[in-house]
């Protein structure tokens, strides 16, 4: 019970910061005794500190608690298609320096883990912090992923198989290392800091080269019987469809992933298609991307604004089927395409108002992601975060 206590009163003070020990023990029903011999465990393990001095009542001032940002540090990693980027937060999550490495090639097992190994020491070095103080690392990786282990069991951008992320990192560095899906990921950061705050069921869908889900229910990730719980990318929507990296045919990414957004518009310029887009490139076809269909996009460019359009219809399309399925409250839509924001989450909504099964369903909130491109990083934080407060809870 009093572990139980220990985690009521830490997360308490983490939502509700500055917050004084009586505010505490009104917002858990918690006595004041309890509360005050807690809150002295918690700054003694240096999780919480005492902040500042609040408005008297009538009697003593009420000294206000906050946790404790400024001595305790996690990294986060997110492993991208073509670079990883990595964070250093304090236990707020609040970013204190960012870097970006691109990503080797060629790329096998070995040279993954010792890039991502050199990153995490990168940013202590850089930042002269002691090693104690880093509490843990969170790594946001694409694919099917074996949190217990901190496993890569399969990373089809990469075709890459069964990489120990965990065990290499821990045993160069002797610091907890926490390896989850990055959409999962994803969907803890908005949860505990983003547009999926308070709301206990929620899908959050990460759209990039790419495409995964992160479920939350009842408060918790849902990762499966076998971790392949929001492989949302790899919904087969037309069994005749192309070849996926998964090996398998008409799977979603096949025809709404961000590779495929620019590969469209490749083909549409070699058959001649008017776009702003040609005056952009400078004679380059790499010159593509998401972001300047985006910008075209704005612009007017007619082109653009279809391709765009037509990810989204198909994005609708799975989305409406997974709002079928289970039901959520809202869902949280990230990653690089949804930048191109109502050019992608118009179509989006249009399709589950004309699919979904009843008029609350069809009226389920879809919204943009709150922590953008950093969201993958945070969620990434948020592991370490999640699985740190119970364990230092409970531990004492």
């Amino acid at each position: 019970m009093k572990s139980i206590n220990k985690s009521i009163i830490l997360n308490t003070i983490r939502v509700h910061s500055p917050i004084s020990r009586s505010e505490i023990a009104k917002k858990t029903s918690l006595t004041p005794p309890t509360v005050t011999n807690i809150v002295a465990e918690l700054i003694k393990s240096k999780i919480v500190r005492e902040f500042d001095v609040g408005v008297s009542s009538g009697g003593r001032k009420p000294i206000l608690l906050t946790i404790n940002e400024r001595d305790l540090f996690i990294v986060g990693i997110d492993v991208g298609d073509k670079s990883v980027r990595a964070s250093l937060t304090n236990l707020n999550a609040k970013n204190l320096f960012k870097m970006e490495v691109s990503m080797p090639y060629p790329l096998t097992n070995q040279v993954l883990l010792e890039t991502l190994h050199q990153i995490a020491e990168q940013i202590i070095i850089l930042n002269k912090i002691e090693r104690s103080k880093v509490l843990g690392i969170g790594i946001g990786m694409h694919g099917i992923v074996d949190y217990k282990n901190g496993v890569a069991i399969f990373a089809p951008n990469f075709n890459l198989k069964n990489i120990p992320i965990k065990s290499y990192i821990e045993n160069h560095m002797e610091i907890p290392v926490y390896v989850e899906n990055d959409a999962r990921a994803l969907a803890l950061g908005e949860t505990w800091f983003g547009k999926g705050q308070g709301i206990e069921n929620l899908i959050c869908i990460n759209i990039g080269v790419g495409i995964g889900a992160g479920i939350i229910y009842n408060n918790e990730l849902f990762r499966g019987e076998y971790n392949i719980a929001g492989e949302f990318g790899h919904m087969i929507i037309d069994l005749n469809g192309k070849l996926c990296s998964c090996g398998s045919y008409g799977c979603l990414q096949t025809v709404a992933g961000g590779g495929v957004l620019t590969e469209k518009v490749v083909n549409g310029l070699k058959l001649g298609r008017k776009t702003l887009i040609i005056e952009k490139l400078n004679g380059n076809m790499e010159n593509i991307t998401g972001e300047l269909i985006h910008q075209c996009a704005l612009q007017g460019d007619e082109y653009s604004i279809k391709i765009l359009a037509e990810t989204g219809r198909y994005i609708g399309v799975g989305v409406t089927n997974l709002i079928n399925l289970i039901n959520p409250a809202r869902i949280i839509i990230g990653g690089g395409v949804s930048k191109s924001d109502e050019f992608i989450l118009g179509p989006i909504r249009e399709v589950v108002q004309q699919r979904a099964l009843t008029e609350e369903a069809r009226n389920t909130e879809i919204v943009k992601s709150e922590l953008g491109e950093d969201g993958t990083v945070i969620g990434a934080v948020t592991l370490v975060l999640k699985d740190i407060f119970s364990t230092m809870v409970s531990a004492r």
